[in-house]
């Protein structure tokens, strides 16, 4: 009888340790993994730092969907512009770690605004936990029909004859478009004359509208108005050419050797979600990535499916951070 009742007194002892150890993770905000394998049940917001019209709207609201239809639970796609991504940013360190308030990554609001900006609202590198990489974005060179220039070496030509009057548009100051476009000031030796907008939708309204001669932007926005002959592409700033438009020759073909310009996006969560949620969203995320559907409606828009593990991602975003650091600091590119 006393053994017995040794034996329970223990497993009471054991029941109340777990019980207590699981009130103090709750008093953390920290869900015992018990708690995570129901994931999702509610639905999920998935922040997007820019205004519509661009790839980081297609890409959004291509897995958002891809996701819904997976796992029955919403996936609401919700753009918050200004203030060059920051803002959505800030927003979103500050939400509950759980994985029901995810953002889409960037290499601007990632890698570029760590070096633009001397102060930022959020920490790009402690605030976040890396899910997964998207998918990458060719940036295309592309003009105006009314600009006198059919190739790549044209518009160099061009821009070297007479500086400062080609006009490029950007998605606004520190903007990958931006970005890239420095980066092939510097690497081509031309002038050319930025003009930020608020946003791609505008900036390629402007465009077509004649307004602005040129822009080098991500491919996805581009591609409709290119298949219809409203724009005319020049070049593509990946290392290779894009399936889209498999004539085009990258910059590097064309005469500047070794370059070599990609949008690239990602999911992010705040820092803090547990690790079980994080694995769970990216294997999910990479799944969709490598189904034929998906496959084929990013090549169609000139993007490349990518997939990754959360460690991979985060090698990345410092590897970037270095590379687009040197282009701002050589462009002495500032925030507006």
């Amino acid at each position: 009888m006393i053994a017995r009742t040794m034996q329970v007194d223990m497993r009471f002892a054991r029941w109340t340790r777990r019980a207590a150890l699981c009130a103090a993770l709750a008093a953390c905000g920290i869900a015992p993994a018990a708690g995570q394998s129901d994931y999702p049940n509610k639905p999920i917001l998935l922040v997007v730092p820019f205004a519509p019209g661009g790839s980081s709207e297609f890409l959004s609201r291509l897995i958002g969907a891809k996701l819904t239809e997976a796992w029955k639970q919403q996936v609401v796609v919700e753009p918050r512009p200004g203030g060059a991504g920051n803002i959505a940013m800030e927003a979103v360190q500050r939400a509950k770690p759980d994985g029901y308030t995810l953002i889409l990554g960037h290499v601007g609001t990632l890698a570029v605004n760590p070096a633009m900006f001397a102060k930022l609202p959020y920490d790009p590198n402690k605030g976040f936990v890396p899910v997964t990489m998207i998918a990458t974005v060719p940036s295309i060179l592309v003009v105006n029909p009314n600009l006198p220039a059919k190739s790549f070496t044209e518009f160099v030509a061009l821009a070297k004859a007479k500086p400062g009057t080609i006009y490029y548009g950007s998605a606004g100051n520190g903007s990958s478009g931006h970005l890239a476009m420095e980066y092939l000031k510097q690497a081509a030796n031309i002038d050319l004359v930025h003009v930020p907008y608020k946003g791609t939708g505008p900036m390629i309204t402007d465009l077509l509208g004649g307004q602005t001669q040129a822009t080098f932007t991500g491919a996805t926005p581009l591609m409709p108005h290119i298949k219809q002959g409203k724009l005319r592409p020049l070049a593509v700033g990946s290392a290779k050419r894009v399936a889209a438009l498999p004539d085009l020759p990258t910059v590097a073909e064309a005469g500047v050797p070794g370059f070599e310009t990609s949008q690239w996006y990602g999911i992010l969560a705040p820092a803090g979600t547990p690790d079980a949620i994080v694995r769970k969203l990216a294997n999910e995320v990479n799944r969709i990535l490598k189904t034929p559907e998906v496959v084929e409606r990013l090549a169609s828009d000139g993007s490349i499916p990518q997939g990754s593990t959360p460690e991979e991602f985060t090698k990345f975003i410092a590897s970037e951070q270095k590379r687009w650091g040197s282009v701002v600091k050589a462009a002495n590119i500032k925030p507006e």
